[in-house]
């Protein structure tokens, strides 16, 4: 018995260690995958594991969230900085990523933790907490509703956000491919020399 506590523990230790490198990276694009994750981080953290959060009660393709396992705490905190400090656009989503320390109750296979007693039970009408139950259960409903109009307000914006972005794109391309006609049928050389500028330095 005692050695099964001691194993418990120590579980419970290590997992706290893994939360203290992990971070939550979230309003990821839903076409994100590890790879463009690992390339956005490289520069400040080394990528462990990434853990996709994907919320399947919503039926939109909307941004997502994913679980960052790094290499230690103080990588976490330098990737959370980084993110925080800069817009940090990963695979193209319009609006930058949020990132924030992971906590504890965010993973899915996290250990119990010792000690901790959990007791449960069935509520019936007439009850003396039955009352309570219903209006949490109440709440619930109206807040589902109230989330998925947010939801939708929010893929709105997106979509907004998102032709903004391409409008920009597609005005530089054309000043780019301007520029390359001008260079191409020697306009630029032309103005070059009439301004005595010399293109090769």
């Amino acid at each position: 018995m005692e050695t099964s506590k001691e194993q418990a523990s120590k579980d419970y230790a290590d997992f706290e260690e893994k939360v203290k490198r992990t971070i939550y990276i979230d309003q990821l694009s839903p076409q994100v995958k590890e790879s463009a994750i690992k390339a956005a981080l490289a520069q400040c953290a080394n990528v462990v594991s990434v853990e996709f959060i994907v919320n399947y009660t919503i039926p939109y393709e909307i941004p997502c969230a994913a679980l960052v396992e790094l290499n230690d705490d103080v990588q976490a905190k330098a990737a959370v900085d980084l993110m925080n400090d800069f817009p940090f656009i990963i695979g193209g989503m319009p609006r930058p990523v949020k990132a924030t320390h992971a906590k504890p109750e965010m993973f899915h296979d996290r250990p119990p933790c010792p000690g901790l007693k959990k007791d449960f039970c069935w509520v019936k009408q007439g009850d003396e907490d039955y009352e309570a139950m219903q209006k949490l259960k109440n709440l619930a409903k109206r807040q589902e509703s109230e989330n998925m109009a947010l939801i939708k307000k929010l893929l709105e914006e997106e979509k907004e956000l998102a032709n903004r972005q391409q409008e920009l794109l597609d005005g530089n391309c054309k000043k780019y491919d301007m520029l390359e006609t001008l260079v191409q049928n020697g306009t630029m050389k032309n103005l070059a020399q009439r301004y005595g500028i010399n293109l090769d330095d």
